[in-house]
């Protein structure tokens, strides 16, 4: 059911959303001269994928996870899109593809050991990663592994359709921090 929900939402959110995707992709191409950012990500059962975000931070800025990141290397524009989270938006080609589901726990990165093997031990990569979750909506980035991978296993075990829906309107609604930068 939460598949099918997925590409329903994804594929609606692709199409309705096109003429802001591009608008987007064009203001970001005059901010960083490279509007899109491919990143490999731990996906379900650890197989990697190549997750699609808007671009934030300038070209240059070393690929690590975004606590690990400098607030400097943030443009204006890339700022507002954190903000809003509209930089998230091109990950519904992920979500359309089954990389990834809506809601789920944030896909981490390979060189995140200790988040790795803590959401191992915890069962979190028999799901889909997603867009959002119940960590996210709770403002626990991926600064603290042990806490993050306890409230993703916590979610998967409770997980419900209403949860799904909840998730995605808290985190429409402006519920969570994002991904925090360190200043």
């Amino acid at each position: 059911m939460i598949r099918l929900f997925d590409i329903v939402f994804s594929l609606l959110g692709l199409v309705c959303g096109f003429p802001l995707l591009v608008l987007i992709a064009v203001i970001g191409m005059f901010d960083t001269g490279s509007p899109i950012f491919c990143q490999v990500r731990v996906g379900r059962q650890q197989k990697a994928f190549t997750l699609v975000k808007f671009r934030t931070m300038k070209v240059d800025t070393a690929s690590v996870a975004t606590h690990l990141a400098s607030s400097a290397s943030i443009t204006p524009f890339g700022g507002f899109l954190r903000k809003t989270k509209l930089d998230e938006l091109p990950q519904l080609w992920n979500v359309l593809k089954g990389d990834m589901s809506l809601v789920g726990p944030r896909p981490g990165l390979f060189n995140q050991q200790d988040l790795t093997a803590a959401r191992a031990a915890r069962g979190v990569y028999d799901v889909r990663p997603g867009i959002t979750g119940l960590a996210q909506v709770s403002e626990i980035d991926m600064s603290t592994p042990e806490l993050l991978a306890e409230t993703d296993q916590k979610m998967i075990q409770s997980f419900s359709v209403k949860d799904y829906f909840r998730y995605i309107l808290l985190t429409v609604s402006g519920k969570g921090s994002g991904d925090r930068v360190k200043s």
